[in-house]
């Protein structure tokens, strides 16, 4: 790998992004009209609110990373910049790290936007230190990066990127914590709750929100969400090699 290459790459990709104002309403308006949505529908009930928020946040800014990058990453290869780049003595791993560099700066603002907005503006009630909050959070970020671009090769439009959306994200939504603890599903689906990232993240986010747990306390299940976010780069890595 080279510096400069995937710093080259990563600066293409954030300038190309900026331009786009469809990328930029998904990065910064559509989350928090969606947040605003669903937050302030529990005005009336703030404890549900309170204890919803974490897993709230770490779904949006998975979803809305995914579907941001799986997008960006579709119309690279659709547009036959990515089979140019791979035809050239740039390696893979400067290719696929300068992709999610780019992609990973719009992802924290994303994030950002998405933490600052529940925090402030839906007024909940939290523990523990917003900055360790939001490091958990860019964790996420990278693993929904990873994951788009993952998922992206086997798509060849942008509606089927969509189309994965159900399968990816609905099963995280209901098996996770989210809607429900995931101590209080059937064995199975505990389970196969172990399988997802999201889990992991909306466990470490309600163990610092809910319980004031430092960011130290919640480095087992960190780690295990950096390990998903490895795994699915290595995938991407082969999946790009195949095609």
């Amino acid at each position: 790998m080279s510096l400069d290459r995937t710093l080259a790459i990563a600066t293409r990709i954030f300038h190309q992004i900026r331009r786009d104002h469809r990328s930029l309403a998904l990065i910064i308006v559509a989350p928090l009209l969606v947040m605003a949505l669903v937050g302030f529908s529990f005005t009336e009930q703030q404890p549900v609110l309170d204890r919803i928020s974490p897993g709230m946040m770490c779904v949006f800014a998975f979803f809305f990373t995914f579907l941001l990058t799986g997008v960006s990453f579709l119309r690279e290869r659709a547009q036959g910049t990515l089979e140019r780049l791979l035809v050239t003595p740039v390696g893979r791993g400067d290719i696929l790290v300068g992709y999610l560099l780019g992609f990973f700066l719009f992802a924290a603002i994303q994030s950002a936007l998405i933490l600052l907005f529940t925090v402030w503006a839906l007024d909940i009630n939290y523990q523990g230190n917003l900055w360790q909050v939001f490091a958990v959070l860019m964790v996420v970020t990278v693993v929904g990066v990873n994951l788009g671009i993952f998922i992206s090769v086997f798509a060849r439009n942008e509606f089927q990127v969509v189309q994965f959306i159900p399968i990816v994200l609905a099963p995280q939504i209901f098996l996770s914590g989210v809607v429900l603890p995931v101590d209080q599903l059937p064995g199975y689906f505990q389970v196969a709750s172990k399988v997802l990232p999201l889990t992991y993240a909306v466990g470490a986010l309600r163990d610092m929100m809910l319980h004031g747990q430092a960011f130290s306390d919640v480095l087992g299940d960190v780690g295990i969400l950096a390990a998903f976010a490895v795994v699915f780069l290595v995938l991407a890595a082969v999946t790009v090699r195949r095609t």
